[in-house]
């Protein structure tokens, strides 16, 4: 790998069921804490689901009201983790035309689009947001970033159901590596707790009904589990050029090595071993390393029979059952677009601090997953390569590996 070809993690920023920053987040997932609650809200009533894993802190009230009420919710949640991890990356000084942003979801601005199509039902045109259409684009989160942030190398937007962004951080990758962009800020945003997607979602068979104890309702590899939880959150990347990260003596997280973005091209909700595997397959050869060489796997792991199970079948054809494994969508909830990039970043803080958070409400070990899942107590280790997987409703295939 030459040194144009490396990418650096500079910075992190985050928005989940577990805290409102990158900080309380994985504070959160080390401590084994749970983001998901009762559904009360007067609308979930007649649901029949009953939890969901929602934000600790509304980001509305984190910004200036003018500013608020311009952006769905969204967009002012990848506004917040965006400028989080920017900082946090000491705020490189690059060139516009050299700084790109690339943020992916699942569903764009739905809360916008169902809101305003009721208020449009029950009040008419005069009572519409002259703001709606900037507020459901799903290009909308990397817009308003590009331009909080003079951005002007481009302003990308890959939307690939749950695979969306994982796809973001893949692709920029590929903006550093060729030679188009020395910083990229990359990441995934989800804002859809609403009653037709949880109902939607519900009919599709794809969530849990159970509620007894909504902290135990998400039990991905668990030979209990029923199905996922919907959550919301925010999580983006700042990725650099080593060399112009070097120059200004930035501190990095790791190293973005190799990634892969493939399509099973078979079935549009089915979860495909094969595709998934020739995913990290590529992924892999793309960053020069063996399975061997991986010690942590960070799994999409939603908490369905199906899609778990895959997912072992595919880690265990390539990596092999030596490497240890987590799933956090035990704590926080499936995030849909934004959990490919939450995952990926409990990979790399796993290989950063020597921690790997471990798989929440993992009381039995579904014995058809043969993979060594932790749980219980984070695992602590010298690890010195990760890869996250993050697969999509349309059989979206994406593998990023990083290292140390």
């Amino acid at each position: 790998m030459t040194r144009n070809d490396c990418v650096l993690v500079t910075g992190v920023g985050a928005m989940t069921p577990l805290g409102a920053d990158a900080p309380s987040s994985w504070s959160g997932l080390l401590d084994g804490k749970s983001g998901v609650r009762f559904l009360d809200e007067e609308w979930a009533a007649d649901l029949p689901v009953h939890v969901a894993a929602g934000l600790t802190v509304d980001p509305a009230s984190l910004l200036p009201r003018t500013e608020a009420r311009k952006l769905d919710r969204g967009e002012q949640m990848a506004l917040l983790s965006a400028r989080e991890a920017w900082q946090d990356a000491g705020a490189p000084q690059a060139e516009p035309e050299r700084v790109a942003v690339v943020i992916g979801t699942g569903t764009g601005g739905v809360l916008t689009t169902l809101g305003q199509d009721d208020v449009f039902e029950r009040a008419g045109i005069r009572r519409l947001s002259p703001f709606a259409v900037p507020m459901l684009m799903p290009n909308g989160p990397a817009a308003w970033v590009s331009m909080d942030l003079g951005a002007k190398g481009g302003a990308r937007t890959p939307v690939s159901a749950c695979a969306s962004g994982a796809e973001a951080l893949a692709l920029g990758q590929d903006l550093i590596r060729g030679g188009r962009a020395d910083v990229v800020v990359a990441g995934g945003v989800e804002a859809c707790l609403h009653p037709f997607t949880l109902a939607a979602f519900a009919q599709m068979k794809a969530l849990s009904t159970r509620s007894a104890d909504p902290e135990a309702v998400s039990r991905p590899f668990d030979a209990g589990r029923s199905g996922f939880v919907m959550g919301e959150g925010a999580g983006m990347m700042v990725l650099e050029r080593a060399d112009f990260a070097w120059a200004r003596g930035a501190r990095a997280y790791g190293t973005l090595a190799g990634s892969a973005v493939g399509s099973s091209a078979d079935h549009i909700t089915a979860s495909d071993p094969r595709g998934q595997a020739r995913a990290m397959e590529l992924a892999l050869r793309d960053a020069g390393l063996t399975p061997a060489d991986i010690g942590v796997v960070h799994a999409h792991a939603t908490s369905t029979e199906s899609g778990d199970l895959a997912e072992a079948e595919a880690i265990g054809r390539v990596i092999g059952s030596h490497a240890a494994v987590t799933a956090t969508k035990s704590m926080t909830g499936h995030m849909l677009g934004a959990s490919g990039t939450i995952g990926a970043m409990a990979a790399l803080l796993a290989l950063e601090y020597g921690t790997l958070p471990a798989t929440r409400n993992l009381d039995a070990l579904d014995p058809r997953v043969e993979l060594d899942v932790v749980r219980g107590e984070p695992r602590t280790g010298r690890w010195s390569a990760a890869l996250a997987n993050a697969f999509g409703f349309g059989g979206h295939n994406v593998s990023l590996v990083f290292t140390k």
